[in-house]
């Protein structure tokens, strides 16, 4: 669909919406028919193998991407006033009801040139429609609205082909900032989100055109890892499910080393290792029900963070005070868990909200 009226048609469904919000901020309707922004998240993902399973059919890539939006909030900024008012929140956001498609294509998401191609009318239009107004009736009157997009709905593999960053195995590890592996397991507090669509522009400039004329390696450490020319504006974050997969993976380890006393060794060889994660895998399992998975995912992410998986654990975890550490470290990540789980934090949790940082550091 084309962008600007994929959006007047999902204003137009918001209408009802729109003018109870201006009856319960007490707006007088007249008053409010210019200063409406409305907050857009973008979403972009491929949908894996969508083949037919029999049939023969034109040739096509029988993967598929979907790019969609969601109509997050609606603000008006009256004549008189000094502050925006927010007349319409999506109550649920991530809900594929609220989420409109706007662009579904036979595309393989790791075919860059082709993602690109399709998708570039997409950047045109939104780019156009950032500098511009949209004029549109509602509750019989023309109001003018202006558009803010995120681009908060990417994985992290969508993200770096968007952005130019490389592959996901890149010694850059991250999406949000410059950090390498090796600091990133050195520094394990102090992060902050440093990397930008125009940085990452004008880095891929210093690839392009290697103006200090410097090897492969110092280029690419002066450019940290980009190296395609981002084509799109995205705004990465965290979320709530990759977080619960992410700290499993850690805990995953740590329950491994607490087995095997890692503390007290210098160098355990690999069999060592892997003995660990096999008795590991084998208490989990029995204790548990907990299969062993290749990759960690939600399910099991989630099952291994309880108490009842710690005190599974404990049972191979020879010394009683490592025990007790185990523990409180679980229970320190419990309390934590749900401001990332919520949907709005402050509302649902704010005692854990005000602890979070401080629990973080301990």
């Amino acid at each position: 669909f084309r962008y600007d009226v994929a959006l007047v048609s999902a204003l137009k469904d918001l209408e009802e919406d729109i003018m109870e919000g201006l009856k319960e901020s007490g707006m007088e309707d007249s008053a409010c028919t210019s200063g409406f922004s409305v907050m857009i998240k973008e979403s972009c993902d491929g949908m894996g193998d969508v083949s037919e399973k029999h049939g023969g059919g034109p040739v096509v890539p029988e993967k598929a991407v979907r790019f969609s939006f969601t109509i997050m909030s609606v603000s008006v900024l009256a004549d008189e006033k000094e502050e925006e008012v927010t007349i319409f929140t999506e109550p649920k956001p991530n809900s594929e009801l609220s989420c409109k498609p706007l662009c579904l294509t036979f595309v393989d998401e790791s075919d860059h040139e082709t993602l690109t191609a399709i998708l570039w009318p997409i950047v045109a239009e939104r780019n156009a429609m950032k500098e511009s107004r949209l004029i549109l009736p509602i509750g019989g009157l023309p109001r003018s609205f202006r558009f803010h997009f995120r681009g908060t709905g990417y994985d992290e593999k969508m993200v770096r082909e968007m952005e130019g960053l490389e592959a996901s195995g890149s010694t850059y590890i991250c999406t949000l900032c410059d950090s390498s592996r090796a600091e990133a397991s050195q520094n394990m507090v102090l992060h902050s989100v440093t990397r930008s669509h125009e940085e990452n522009l004008d880095r891929y400039e210093i690839w392009r055109t290697n103006p200090f004329s410097e090897s492969v390696e110092e280029l690419r450490e002066r450019v940290k890892g980009v190296s395609a020319k981002p084509f799109m504006e995205t705004h990465p974050t965290l979320d709530a499910l990759h977080c619960d997969i992410g700290n499993a993976t850690e805990f995953y380890k740590i329950f491994q080393d607490e087995i095997g006393e890692v503390y007290e060794k210098v160098n355990p060889s690999r069999e060592e290792r892997r003995s660990w994660r096999a008795a590991l895998d084998k208490q989990l399992r029995n204790k548990m029900k907990l299969k062993p998975v290749m990759r960690m995912n939600g399910n099991y992410a989630r099952k291994l963070m309880t108490m009842e998986a710690v005190e599974v654990v404990c049972e191979l975890v020879p010394s009683e005070e490592r025990r007790e550490a185990l523990r409180e470290l679980m229970r320190l990540y419990l309390q934590m868990k749900p401001v990332w789980r919520a949907t709005c934090p402050a509302k649902e949790c704010p005692d854990q909200l005000c602890r979070y940082s401080f629990n973080s550091q301990r």
